[in-house]
């Protein structure tokens, strides 16, 4: 792969992802904010941490299946995000 880590674009919104294990993985919070018409990152990351809360009190497998991978932040620095490639 040219490049690890890369932005694409939906609905005019970035979307954070980076290439593991041979298979791209996907920021949740870059497709949270789209999904939610959400332009505001904080909010967007806000409402991904109380969804993830309540499907893991209700044992959902979709917060399990997560991976907190390193990806770019606003500021430039890689911080570990919440990834999961598109089934």
């Amino acid at each position: 792969m040219d490049s690890e880590k890369s932005l694409i674009v939906f609905q005019d919104k970035k979307i954070r992802r980076v290439w593991h294990n041979e298979e791209w993985f996907f920021s949740v919070v870059d497709i949270a904010a789209v999904l939610t018409e959400q332009g505001d990152a904080q909010k967007a990351r806000k409402y991904w941490n109380k969804l993830s809360q309540r499907l893991r009190e209700e044992g959902s497998e979709v917060v399990t299946n997560c991976h907190r991978l390193k990806l770019p932040a606003e500021d430039g620095k890689l911080r570990k995000t919440d990834s999961n490639i598109i089934n």
